[in-house]
């Protein structure tokens, strides 16, 4: 059971041959990972029994494992991975139907979700490849659904792998899923004590997009506040500000995805 939020989370058995391989994250900092994972068990109070703790440091590090063959799978193809991860109705997937008709990338997504195929539904009706992961119980996307999704994904014929993750703020940031980039998105309406409220989640971004700007006149919200309060979390943090509405602030999503694709290639 994840303790994090009540979700279930089963020890994979996978097998696989890649377990020949170094286990070696690269230029990716995955500390966060078990960074987190020690951060809920040093307060929560019903996690202090030494076998609780090595179950979960097992999962960790299976996913770890699983993870970095989903990265060298991504590097093969010479394909940028992005972990997309926010709260419920922040504007994932909204954000990428916007993209799809001013990127000058070629993308595909990811899709998890609990249950229902609507997301990934919305991004085929654009154009957009994607592959729907429902992941039952499980409040988080973890490297062996994106594993999964791979056999049903052509990423050969990608620039850019969007890995949509499940709406919660708290368990994705603790299971690295093969992604280069993670990208956090916060909305206007969700109001301006999220940041402070989920700091492994925000320590976990490269880049923090501020969504739904076109509501602030409609709430009570210091964007400049938040934007301090982020870089107190994570100080060298790209933040953007997006309106999906306006074609401006969306461009310069992409010209900072493409930015960072290049520096890849």
């Amino acid at each position: 059971m994840c303790k994090d939020c009540g979700c279930s989370i089963t020890d994979h058995d996978h097998h696989h041959d890649h377990d020949t391989h170094h286990h070696d994250h690269g230029d990716h900092d995955h500390s966060h990972s078990h960074q987190a994972a020690h951060e809920t068990l040093h307060h929560n109070p019903q996690l202090n029994d030494k076998k609780t703790i090595d179950v979960i440091k097992k999962i960790l590090d299976k996913n770890d494992h699983e993870a970095h063959h989903n990265r060298e799978h991504f590097n093969d193809h010479g394909v940028l991975a992005i972990n997309l991860m926010s709260s419920p109705g922040s504007g994932k997937t909204a954000l990428l139907e916007a993209m799809a008709d001013i990127s000058p990338f070629k993308f595909g997504v990811i899709e998890g979700d609990l249950e229902t195929s609507r997301d990934a539904d919305r991004l085929i009706a654009k154009g957009i490849p994607a592959v729907q992961i429902q992941t039952g119980s499980a409040c988080h996307l973890d490297a062996f659904m994106v594993h999964k999704g791979l056999h049903d994904l052509a990423i050969a014929d990608l620039d850019v792998c969007f890995i949509e993750n499940v709406g919660n703020l708290v368990c994705p940031a603790s299971y690295d899923v093969g992604s280069h980039l993670n990208i956090v998105l916060v909305s206007i309406p969700e109001g301006e004590d999220k940041i402070a409220k989920y700091p492994v989640m925000f320590r976990a971004a490269d880049l923090i997009l501020i969504t739904k700007t076109d509501l602030l006149p409609h709430f009570k919200y210091d964007i400049e506040r938040e934007k301090a309060e982020a870089r107190k979390i994570k100080p060298n943090v790209d933040i953007l500000e997006v309106n999906i509405n306006d074609d401006a602030s969306v461009k310069r999503v992409i010209e900072w995805i493409e930015f960072k694709r290049k520096m890849r290639s």
